[in-house]
């Protein structure tokens, strides 16, 4: 498995696929990279020599925020809209659907799994 700043990415699949199993890469960004890279998209991750998968980490680290970085920043803005008594940040603490969705039936992903009258949180 190829290693791509500090990710193991998966080698039997195209590469343009792979590399969105890196934390803030999708399909976009890595058609976008592959071209950059003048790589052929559709290679499989193993084929990749240590000189592409250099290339790759350099350009990572230079021109996108990925994986750590990336999670540290989003984390800090919740945390900035909660500081801050913002509506959002409100629907964050509460965990509860932030962007507005209908909370009377769905959200399930939010708000967990359902319970019962008697089992009702105090």
């Amino acid at each position: 498995m190829p290693r791509v700043i500090g990710i193991d990415i998966p080698d039997k699949k195209r590469l343009e696929i792979a590399l969105t199993y890196i934390y803030g890469i999708g399909r976009s960004v890595s058609n976008d990279i592959i071209a950059r890279l003048k790589l052929n998209p559709g290679m499989r991750a193993h084929e990749l020599t240590q000189d592409d998968i250099a290339k790759i980490n350099t350009l990572l680290q230079n021109e996108y925020v990925v994986e750590g970085d990336l999670r540290r920043q989003v984390q800090n803005n919740i945390k900035r809209l909660v500081s801050i008594h913002a509506y959002r940040g409100s629907r964050h603490r509460a965990g509860l659907p932030v962007r507005g969705q209908r909370t009377r039936t769905n959200s399930r992903t939010r708000k967990g799994k359902r319970r019962t009258i008697a089992n009702k949180k105090k």
